[in-house]
């Protein structure tokens, strides 16, 4: 006799699956498959069992069945009784003659992180708006049609469109419309989309960049082409037979600084010669501290851009949203890669994040967090202004890090030593491109936003001390 139940009794909130099994009666069968579930680990010592009546009635066997095996295991010590606290697993190993219980091992403590965290990248994670993100959350939840609760529409959310619609306008300067926009997960995920079955390589790049996007795009047998910068950004005078081209035109990646008009107006012009298509990375245009903030090329030309955005740094990188902005051209072949039903960005967050923006939830906590970065920045340069002068700061108008010059040969030497003292950082060499000339300056990419507040003095602190001598 084999038989298989699912306990689904409310009073004890947890479902129990047992198997009936061999020779004798229900009783007999009841008590081998209990005593089998506690020598196994699956009931837990501690573990309340389900009420006499219950039991009884999902087994469909009479009560004086289950009292009966019950009254047997406590007897030999496999489970516990007491008035007002129900049934229970007993809460040593194992009875005693009984074969002993396999206790799974503890799982190894997680590897202690750095002592001050200055990479960059990644925003303030302590100053993340959990309340008003609740209170957005409450909100789309309750005003969510029912259909939002089925499959989601590769495309996103139209709340969420039409709210990163009026947004990406004001904010940033972007010509669309919500039947433009796509939802992704990130700017990675975006890539993905587009490459190679949208775009194909090979694929002018920044001589800087993130290595991780490059390593994406080889995986799809994109080849990369590095751009030369200067202060003036990314040269695109040099882009050759390429049709495509990745710039970070508000904010060079990592080395600071916008893309000069002319240039920008130079790459609108390149496209438009070339039929090409220019890939707009945004990823911190939000957060500008010294003047106006730079707006989209994709306002210049939106049939030549594909601007693509998230709340990776405005929020947070746990969210997983981000959005691109297309071409006509390209929303059908993006979206038959995306397939029929979204497997990235949850609907929820989705209807979620649009309330933030249209309730202005969003607004204000940029233009806070605008103000705590830049307060940040200006410590960090007054800090080495005071202890390491001979170190030139650079790309501090913009985002959430700096680049700290530092003289011919000490790059190495001075991140093995922030290693060494348990600061996380990055040197300038990690983003260049392998085919850049590794002549370039000496570096290092120090984020400022991450620290929580109380630790950002000692991480400062920290930083002054593992600097190489002027």
């Amino acid at each position: 006799m084999v038989e298989s139940w699912v306990n689904s009794a409310a009073r004890i909130g947890a479902d129990l699956h047992l198997e009936l099994s061999g020779s004798g009666g229900r009783r007999a069968a009841l008590i081998r498959a209990l005593r089998e579930a506690v020598r196994s680990g699956r009931l837990a010592p501690g573990s309340r069992l389900p009420p006499y009546r219950s039991l009884a009635a999902d087994l469909g066997v009479a009560r004086n069945t289950v009292a009966d095996a019950y009254a047997e295991l406590v007897a030999e010590g496999w489970l516990t009784a007491r008035q007002g606290s129900g049934t229970r697993v007993a809460e040593r190993a194992a009875p005693s003659g009984a074969a002993s219980v396999r206790v799974p091992k503890k799982a190894p403590a997680r590897a202690r992180g750095p002592r001050h965290d200055l990479q960059q990248g990644t925003p303030d994670a302590s100053s993340f708006p959990r309340a008003a993100w609740l209170a957005s959350y409450r909100r789309a939840v309750q005003q969510a049609p029912n259909e939002a609760f089925g499959p989601g529409d590769p495309a996103g959310r139209v709340e969420l469109r039409e709210a990163l619609a009026e947004y990406l306008a004001r904010a940033r300067g972007v010509r669309t419309e919500p039947g433009r926009i796509v939802i992704c997960s990130g700017f990675a995920h975006a890539l993905r989309l587009l490459f190679p079955q949208v775009l194909r390589g090979p694929l002018a790049v920044e001589a800087y960049g993130l290595g991780f996007h490059r390593d994406l795009l080889a995986t799809a047998s994109v080849r990369t082409v590095p751009l030369p910068l200067d202060e003036d950004g990314a040269k695109v005078g040099e882009l050759g037979r390429e049709r495509a081209v990745l710039l970070t035109p508000a904010h060079q990646f990592p080395t600071g600084g916008p893309l000069h008009p002319t240039r920008r107006a130079a790459v609108i012009d390149w496209a438009r010669a070339r039929d090409g298509v220019i890939l707009e990375d945004d990823y911190d245009g939000e957060f500008r501290y010294d003047r106006k903030p730079v707006g989209a090329v994709q306002g210049l030309d939106p049939e030549r851009v594909v601007h693509i955005g998230s709340v990776s740094k405005s929020l947070s990188p746990a969210l997983r949203l981000g959005w691109m902005v297309l071409p006509e051209r390209y929303v059908d072949p993006v979206l038959a890669v995306k397939g029929e039903r979204e497997a990235w960005a949850g609907t929820l967050d989705q209807l979620t994040l649009a309330d933030f923006i249209v309730s202005g939830a969003y607004d204000r906590h940029v233009r806070r967090m605008r103000q705590r970065y830049r307060a940040r920045r200006d410590r960090l340069v007054a800090a080495l202004a005071e202890r390491a002068p001979h170190i030139e700061v650079t790309g501090i108008a913009a985002g959430l890090h700096a680049v700290l010059r530092l003289p011919p040969g000490t790059e190495q030497s001075a991140v093995k030593a922030a290693v060494w003292q348990g600061i996380a950082l990055d040197g300038l060499g990690e983003f260049r491109h392998p085919g850049t000339d590794m002549s370039a300056p000496d570096g290092l990419v120090v984020g400022y936003a991450t620290p929580v507040e109380h630790a950002y003095a000692a991480a400062l602190d920290a930083l002054c001390g593992v600097l190489p001598p002027g």
